[in-house]
C-alpha cells in the first residue's frame, strides 16, 4: 500500500468535504436557472459535447483504475482516479457553461423512448446529486492512508460514479438531437 500523503483530521475533512459538496450543489441548481444571452460566437451545444466526451474519459478511467487497483498497481490505480476526479472538475465547469448559455431544450422523442429518457435522466441526475460527496471521502480516505474504509466506501462510490458516467453519455446521445 501508499504512504498516507495528508495527516488525519477526521472533523475537518468531514466540514470542509460537506460544504464543497453543498456549495457545488446549490451553484448548480442556483446556475441552471440563470439564463445569459450573450452570443457566444459559436454554438453553445459544443459545451454539451465536451461533457459527453469529458463522461466516456472518466467511464474509461473509472474502469482503468479498477483494473488497476485489482492488479495492486496502487500507484497507477491513484493517478487514474484523481485524473478522473480531475476530469469531473472540468465537466462541472462545461455542465455550468452550457447550461448559462443554452436554452431549455426538449426531449422530443415519443413512445418508449421516451419513458427510457426520462427514466435515465431522473437516475442520472439524482445520483449525480449526490455522488460527490462519496467521491470526496473516497479520496480522503485513499489519502490519509485508510485503505480499508478507503475500500470500503469506493465499493459504493465506484460504481455510482461509473452510472452517472455512462448515463451522461446516454442522456446526451438521446438530447442532442433535438438541440436547436
Amino acid at each position: 500500500m501508499l504512504p498516507a500523503v495528508w495527516k488525519r483530521n477526521d472533523k475537518k475533512a468531514k466540514t470542509v468535504i460537506i460544504f464543497v459538496s453543498a456549495l457545488v450543489f446549490v451553484a448548480v441548481i442556483v446556475l441552471s436557472r440563470v439564463k445569459l444571452n450573450a452570443d457566444m460566437g459559436f454554438d453553445v451545444h459544443i459545451f454539451a459535447k465536451i461533457n459527453a466526451a469529458i463522461n466516456s474519459v472518466v467511464t474509461v478511467l473509472l474502469l482503468a483504475g479498477l483494473i488497476a487497483v485489482k492488479n495492486k498497481k496502487y500507484i497507477l490505480h491513484k493517478r487514474i482516479m484523481f485524473s478522473a476526479i480531475s476530469l469531473s472538475c472540468l465537466f462541472l465547469i462545461s455542465y455550468i457553461c452550457h447550461h448559462l448559455f443554452s436554452v431549455e431544450t426538449k426531449f422530443g422523442g415519443q413512445g418508449t423512448i421516451r419513458y427510457i429518457y426520462f427514466f435515465i435522466l431522473g437516475t442520472h441526475i439524482l445520483l449525480a446529486a449526490i455522488i460527490l460527496p462519496f467521491i470526496l471521502f473516497t479520496a480522503y480516505r485513499s489519502l490519509i492512508g485508510e485503505y480499508a474504509k478507503h475500500k470500503k466506501i469506493a465499493r459504493i462510490t465506484w460504481p455510482i460514479w461509473l452510472y452517472v458516467a455512462i448515463t451522461g453519455v446516454l442522456v446526451y446521445f438521446l438530447i442532442s438531437p433535438y438541440y436547436s
